[in-house]
Order: C-alpha cells, then sequence, then structure tokens
C-alpha cells in the first residue's frame, strides 16, 4: 500500500499506517510526499514503513512496486526520487472520476517547480519552474471539458511566468465561454504579483464575472522581512496591479498575506494588512507562519527567537518581535476574519467595521468577540450576524442604524446572494457572494 503523506494528513496516516502493521504485518508500506521527504529519520510513520520515495515519485514509485511485487525485492529503505523529463510524465486527468467531475474542483497542472526562492515554501527548493507541453496539456483540458467538468484549479505556483503559456490557457476558457455563455467555466490561478504585462491585462479583460479567480500572494509589504525570507517583489507594482485587476477586471482576488515571518513585528504586519485592505481585494488569507519541513525558514530560529508548534500543521507560535499572547490574538484575528469578512456574508458591514484603521478595528472586534464567546469555531450564522450588530452598537451605531446594515447582508436565509449570483455563475458560493454583494 502506497501512501502520500502531506503536513494535512501526516498524523491520521501515521495512525493508519501502525494500525496496518498490528493487523497485517505483512503488508508493505511505500510513503512518499513532501512531509516524509525531509527530516525523515526522526518521523514515527517512516520508522514504521518499508519503503520511503523522496521527491519526485513518478518513475522512482512504480520501479519501486515492480521490484517489490516481481522482485528481487529492494535492500534499501529510502530512495530518492528521480525526475523525469517533463515529456515522459503521463498526464492523469482521465483517472478523475465522473463523480469528481460532477462534484469537484479539479486540480491540474501546467508546470511544475518554480524559479523563486521564499524561504518559507517547499518550492524553495526547486530549481526552476519545468512546463509540460502546451499542446498535450490543451488536449487533456478538452478531454475534462468534454465529459463535464467546469471548475479547474491550477496549482502551478507561478503561472504568469510564461505569458505565451498563459494567453494559451486563458484562451482555451474564452473559447468555451464564447461558445456557450449560459454554460459557464470557472479557473483558479496562482499569479507573481508584480509580473502583469499588457497582453496578459488584454485576456484578463476579457473574462466576464465569475470565471476567473486569482490567488495573489503578497505575504508581506516590508522590504526588509522579504529580503530576510529571499522574496523578490516589487511592492509599488504589486498593489497597482492589485489595483488594475479591481478596477478594470471581473477576475476574483484572493490575496495572501502571513503573520509571524522573522522581522516582522505587529505594527509592521498591521501596516501591510491595511494598505491590502485599501486596495479592495475581495478576500484577504491571513496565515499564520507553518514551517514545513525542509524549508530554509529554520535558518531564522535562533536570532528571531522563533518557536514552532511540534506538532502538525508546525504553526509559529512566538518570534523575538511577536510572543506568544500576541500571536494567539492573529491566530483568533484570522480566523474572525474569514468568517465576517472573507465569507462575503457581510459584504455591506465590514467597511463600517473596519473604518480608517482596519487592522486596529478588526483586531479590537476580534478581542471582543472572543471575550464575548471564548470560541473561534461552531458560532452560528445568526449568533454571529447579532454579535456583529453588538459591536457596530459598542462603537457608536445605535441598534436600529446597525441591524439595517446587517439586514443588507443578511436576513436569516444563509445563501441567498450566492443563489441569485449562482443561476449565471459557475464560480463556488463563496465567490458568487463577494460578486453578488
Amino acid at each position: 500500500i502506497g501512501f502520500g503523506v502531506y503536513i494535512w494528513n501526516v498524523e491520521e496516516t501515521t495512525r493508519v499506517v501502525a494500525m496496518l502493521k498490528r493487523v497485517a504485518p505483512d503488508v508493505t508500506i511505500v510513503l512518499g510526499g513532501p512531509e516524509v521527504s525531509f527530516e525523515s529519520g526522526e518521523q514515527q510513520i517512516v520508522q514504521m514503513a518499508d519503503y520511503l520515495v523522496t521527491g519526485w515519485g513518478d518513475v522512482t514509485f512504480p520501479k519501486l512496486c515492480g521490484e517489490i511485487l516481481n522482485g528481487p525485492r529492494p535492500l534499501m529503505k529510502v530512495h530518492a526520487g528521480v525526475q523525469p523529463p517533463m515529456a515522459e510524465i503521463k498526464l492523469p486527468y482521465a483517472l478523475y472520476t465522473d463523480s469528481d467531475i460532477a462534484h469537484r474542483t479539479l486540480y491540474v497542472e501546467a508546470s511544475r517547480g518554480c524559479p523563486f526562492k521564499c524561504e518559507f515554501c517547499l518550492s524553495a527548493l526547486d530549481k526552476t519552474a519545468w512546463p509540460f507541453g502546451i499542446d498535450l496539456f490543451l488536449a487533456e483540458l478538452e478531454a475534462l471539458h468534454a465529459r463535464g467538468a467546469r471548475l479547474f484549479k491550477f496549482v502551478d505556483r507561478t503561472f504568469n511566468l510564461n505569458i505565451k503559456t498563459s494567453l494559451k490557457i486563458m484562451q482555451f476558457f474564452l473559447d468555451k465561454l464564447e461558445a456557450d455563455p449560459l454554460d459557464p467555466v470557472y479557473a483558479h490561478f496562482e499569479l507573481v504579483p508584480d509580473h502583469l504585462p499588457d497582453a496578459l491585462k488584454e485576456g484578463i479583460g476579457k473574462f466576464p464575472p465569475g470565471a476567473l479567480q486569482f490567488e495573489i500572494g503578497i505575504q508581506s509589504f516590508n522590504p526588509e522581512v522579504q529580503a530576510l525570507v529571499s522574496r523578490k517583489q516589487d511592492n509599488a507594482r504589486a498593489a497597482d496591479n492589485i489595483n488594475w485587476l479591481i478596477e478594470h477586471s471581473h477576475a476574483h482576488l484572493h490575496v495572501d498575506l502571513i503573520a509571524g515571518l522573522p522581522g516582522e513585528d505587529m505594527a509592521s504586519f498591521a501596516r501591510g494588512f491595511d494598505r491590502l485592505v485599501a486596495l479592495k481585494p475581495h478576500e484577504i488569507q491571513f496565515g499564520i507562519l507553518k514551517r514545513l519541513r525542509g524549508t530554509p525558514i529554520i535558518r531564522h530560529t535562533e536570532k528571531y527567537a522563533m518557536v514552532f508548534d511540534p506538532y502538525p500543521p508546525y504553526t509559529i507560535l512566538s518570534t523575538s518581535l511577536i510572543d506568544f499572547q500576541a500571536m494567539q490574538r492573529l491566530v483568533r484575528f484570522a480566523r474572525y476574519w474569514d468568517l465576517v469578512a472573507n465569507s462575503g456574508r457581510f459584504a455591506h458591514t465590514i467597511g463600517a467595521m473596519l473604518g480608517d484603521a482596519p487592522f486596529e478595528n478588526f483586531m479590537a472586534f476580534s478581542d471582543w468577540i472572543y471575550d464575548r464567546t471564548d470560541a473561534t469555531h461552531r458560532i452560528a450564522l445568526d449568533r454571529l450576524a447579532a454579535l456583529v450588530v453588538q459591536w457596530l452598537q459598542t462603537r457608536g451605531i445605535d441598534k436600529q442604524q446597525a441591524s439595517a446594515l446587517v439586514a443588507q447582508d443578511y436576513a436569516g436565509k444563509v445563501d441567498t446572494t450566492a443563489a441569485k449570483a449562482k443561476a449565471v455563475l459557475n464560480a463556488p458560493a463563496r465567490q458568487a457572494r463577494h460578486l453578488a454583494a
């Protein structure tokens, strides 16, 4: 049995492997995936397994399976993955079932790897990005579309690295939209924020609402922090490009920030957050730094007193500039931001909550709601809406006005706006709420 092991499933998979080794000790266990490709010797799951493939598994895993099944059985436990030429990798999309296509967003990749070296990311270990043959890839997309696939998420780390390829892929979706506007498609791409040439802008501008989402990694607006983690980014150009996308396209924008990076204190993060809020992306993904195994971020551990949770997902607990209590406030802020702002359920209310000091005001709300509820999860939407009304009253808005403001967004029917938008869009419900606001 082979297991792909990731930061999000390692604990569950460890329990499964432990159970298998007790009830079926003759079963051969092979592990692979990013979580076990680094620092593997210290991991319980690796100690229990029979074999481990580190890195690329496209060639090494089937070769290992053949040797296990047909002999001679390999003597070495750890097998370093061999990276094959991209043209020799058989694309796996035919393995998506009809049920997958009907009910899931399909994950696809036009390339692997990343040329950038951001130290918090496993892609920092890549030498470059490697593209698949574009004609073959588009043929696979065509086959998926013919089977009914309409929701696509590209996992490429740098979709807009090669503009010619980006334009060909976008044209594929534009052709489908033009051929049948009543049968829309939806595509998600990850963009480098400071690289948006005119040719790409022209293509992006052709997409209708609800067809396109961009995930854009800002991570930090602090140049000193960016330099510390080897992130090269033109902040002014990145901000201009986000502003252009908001003003001149229908793309849904999901922009990332990371709290807990070395060298960044609360005040610096707050300034970056406020700067991003002013650009008005649809969602700000407020992430807390994770220590992924193998990433170079650990070189800052001693100097910046970085303390990480020893259990997955290895979240930062404190740094020399943000103590544990402050970091927990940021964790709660991130959760409430997701519930209130990113959810799209309070699109008209959020402006009144943020005022002219978004980070400061939402942190005050975060502290207040946690004090009232002692919870960050399992807060029913009715209760959350009532709490938002109460919060607005504490900020000097009378009850009638506060209730009317929240009622614009929420009147007890959870997906009313999303349902209206869904009639003409193929976007997921959360994105549809933002577009309908």
